[in-house]
């Protein structure tokens, strides 16, 4: 990363220390990390405008992360004989589901997408950039790295039919590593239609999900009626975004609000209503809060996006640091390539344990605590095989016509910078 943006500095000569002060040495919080990325991280931090929320990304970053911590702890691929089967702790340990409520992030994903993307389209139309080169870049930046992801799982689907692996196997490997893509369809369909929901207030999808579920728990609607709120269920938060664009979301009282009505909401609609307390799919459930969205994991979201809001200014002030912020933009930086490998990362572990054979916490029925404790044992191997997607694939989502390492752009002008606007995609 020797190639970031080069800002220019500022020689300072610190005042002789005290006998009596503390050493900056390797004992020292700070001085643990590396000298290169201290460097690196001030670098990054210098180069950044100073008008820049740095609390946007910090929420992308905890949403994108949550997801993937979220799906490495609910999510087990048990070795039955020659076949892999999913199976969910939540489904073994229903007492569980209060981490389902920790991790499943993607409405506060949905609401800084929203702002960015009406936040952005604003800033395009103030330049005269035309709608379809700003939707362009932007979905330019979503899809890269799809293609990687399909070829991929294409030839190993292949592969692995070819050699005889039973068929459930590769449709259960192949359904886990493209579950990821719905949500980048539903996420560009909104970002297609920001134009359109710029000034659209959230209580119209809210009211939309509403009637969904009352036709279809109450009145005995087909099923099928519930696949609406794939749209409007995630329009919610999509809107809270462009509301807080629009000024409206500014005052704390709003992020209170939202926190507390939509945990008032959620827990009424789960003790009474007979909606489920996970927050997530759990294989051979009845009924599901994410497939489709129900209003509970509505009311859930606008709890959680209350929330983000209170975190605010915590996280700008948090964002102050240097090594905190780099880590941050990095996290931005690959967020598309982390959200779509992670899941081949925890399956690449799984099928090299398996040479070892039937491995606990890896490839055993996640029925207690002790397959808990085993899990989070894995979950660094499940870190390092990300890092080597990431190292292999980071390319596809930053474009050829970029530099390589560049966190931070730099105040110049070129058809990237004036389609994309500031770099918050």
């Amino acid at each position: 990363m020797t190639d970031l943006i080069r800002a220019p500095r500022t020689t300072i000569t610190p005042p002789p220390a005290s006998p009596h002060a503390p050493r900056r040495d390797a004992s020292s919080g700070v001085a643990r990390i590396p000298r290169a990325f201290r460097r690196t991280a001030e670098r990054i931090d210098a180069a950044t405008p100073a008008e820049r929320d740095r609390a946007v990304d910090a929420l992308r970053a905890l949403a994108v992360l949550g997801v993937v911590l979220g799906h490495w702890l609910v999510t087990a691929l048990v070795a039955d004989g020659a076949s892999l089967r999913a199976a969910s702790p939540l489904g073994e340990m229903p007492w569980l589901a209060p981490v389902s409520w920790v991790f499943q992030t993607l409405a506060v994903f949905f609401l800084v997408g929203g702002h960015v993307a009406t936040r952005g389209y604003e800033s395009a139309r103030a330049r005269g950039v035309s709608y379809g080169r700003w939707l362009g870049a932007r979905l330019a930046r979503l899809f890269r790295p799809v293609a990687a992801v399909l070829t991929l799982w294409t030839v190993t689907a292949g592969l692995l039919l070819l050699t005889g692996a039973e068929f459930g196997t590769v449709h259960t490997l192949v359904k886990l590593a493209l579950s990821p893509l719905w949500f980048l369809l539903v996420f560009a369909a909104l970002t297609a239609a920001t134009p359109l929901l710029a000034r659209l207030h959230p209580l119209w999808p809210l009211a939309v999900v509403l009637h969904v579920d009352l036709l279809r728990f109450g009145l005995g609607a087909p099923a099928w009626l519930g696949w609406l709120n794939l749209a409007a269920g995630w329009l919610v938060p999509y809107t809270l975004g462009a509301a807080w664009t629009r000024g409206e979301l500014d005052h704390r009282r709003a992020g209170r609000l939202l926190l507390v009505g939509g945990a008032a909401a959620t827990s009424a609609l789960v003790a009474w209503a007979g909606y489920p307390a996970s927050m997530v799919g759990v294989p051979g459930a009845e009924l599901s809060n994410l497939n489709p969205p129900t209003l509970a994991a509505v009311t859930f979201g606008l709890a959680q996006c209350g929330l983000a809001l209170l975190l605010r200014e915590r996280l700008r002030r948090a964002m102050r640091g240097p090594v905190v912020w780099a880590a941050v933009a990095l996290v931005n930086l690959s967020a598309m390539t982390i959200f779509l490998w992670h899941q081949t990362a925890l399956m690449a572990t799984t099928a090299t344990g398996l040479l070892a054979g039937r491995l606990p916490g890896l490839h055993t029925l996640p029925d207690g605590l002790g397959w808990v404790a085993a899990r989070l044992m894995w979950l660094p191997l499940f870190t390092l095989a990300l890092a080597g997607c990431w190292a292999a694939f980071r390319a596809c989502e930053r474009g050829g016509g970029r530099r390589r390492g560049r966190v931070v752009r730099t105040h110049r002008p070129s058809e990237s910078a004036a389609t994309e606007g500031p770099r918050h995609v």
